[in-house]
């Protein structure tokens, strides 16, 4: 990661953690959680011309709180992908904030690998079906809202090495 990537990262997490103690405390508890997710994946200006598309998948993950309104997690993904996208799969770490008794606002970040069909690429005329996987750092922010005790509402903004951006909402189910 280059030190203009890095600045950028803590950019982004510096106003998450400033705003931590104007949040409202909710029931400190380990939070686990798996949900289903659907968002579009823009490749971006990338050497081999994959074509951007639709992803849906699956996501798991644990929230440790750490104060009355800091959280800590870990979170893991697998996604479906249309066009040149095959499939999606990651982990990352997040440090969220509490916002109000029922949101939370986070930032992340992890490892992602992009699984990229080139056959789809030239309209299937690569008969040899190849596949290119890519695998780089992951940075993101993101939301949730409580809809009930045990589910809630999450959209998330990510961005694969800053060549590539993904938007994501899910429903999460939490134990």
């Amino acid at each position: 990661m280059t030190f203009k990537r890095m600045i950028i990262a803590g950019a982004l997490a510096l106003p998450f953690l400033a705003a931590s103690p104007a949040f409202a405390q909710d029931e400190a508890k380990t939070d686990a959680y798996i949900g289903a997710n659907i968002g579009y994946h823009n490749l971006g200006d990338n050497p081999i011309g994959a074509n951007d598309g639709a992803i849906y998948g699956v996501y798991a993950g644990v929230d440790i709180p750490a104060g009355e309104s800091l959280i800590f997690g870990v979170e893991g993904n697998f996604n479906l992908g249309s066009n040149a996208i095959d499939s999606e799969y990651g982990v990352a770490a997040k440090i969220g904030v509490r916002a109000g008794d029922k949101g939370q606002l986070f930032v992340r970040g992890g490892y992602q690998e992009v699984n990229v069909d080139l056959a789809k690429i030239s309209g299937g005329l690569v008969t040899g079906g190849i596949d290119d996987t890519e695998g780089d750092y992951l940075v993101g922010v993101g939301g949730q809202y409580k809809l009930s005790d045990n589910m809630s509402f999450r959209v998330v903004l990510d961005t694969i090495a800053f060549d590539s951006t993904r938007i994501t909402g899910g429903l999460s189910v939490h134990f």
